[in-house]
């Protein structure tokens, strides 16, 4: 068995984890997706720095959080992690925070609702 994409998705909604956990069920009981839960950036950061969490593969990350929003923590990510992809989620799409998050090193940017079969095929790879 193949070692499973671990994800790492910051949002500071709890019910975002629900979501995930539900949509992508059947990858994570397959064993293709394993799938772990920050709800801000700055236990995001702590997450990435902690033994398990180095072995992170992907970070999805809503970009309109209290306290570090996800641009800050894209920055930080970048600064201390540079190879580890990124992708922003935001339910404003609006072009010149796009711009931002690409200049910060943002690896894609996802609007809200999330397209979760678009998700799966050109983020996961599955």
């Amino acid at each position: 068995m193949e070692t499973p994409l671990r994800v790492l998705v910051v949002d500071d909604e709890q019910d975002v984890e629900w979501l995930f956990r539900q949509r992508l069920r059947k990858e994570v009981r397959g064993g293709l997706v394993d799938l772990h839960f920050a709800h801000s950036g700055e236990a995001a950061l702590d997450y990435l720095r902690d033994g398990e969490g180095a072995s992170v593969v992907l970070v999805l990350s809503d970009i309109n959080m209290p306290g570090m929003t996800g641009l800050e923590l894209l920055k930080r990510i970048k600064a201390a992690y540079p190879t580890l992809p990124v992708h922003m989620i935001t339910a404003y799409g609006d072009e010149a925070t796009h711009q931002v998050a690409l200049a910060y090193g943002a690896n894609g940017y996802l609007t809200k609702p999330l397209d979760f079969v678009a998700l799966k095929r050109e983020v996961l790879g599955l």
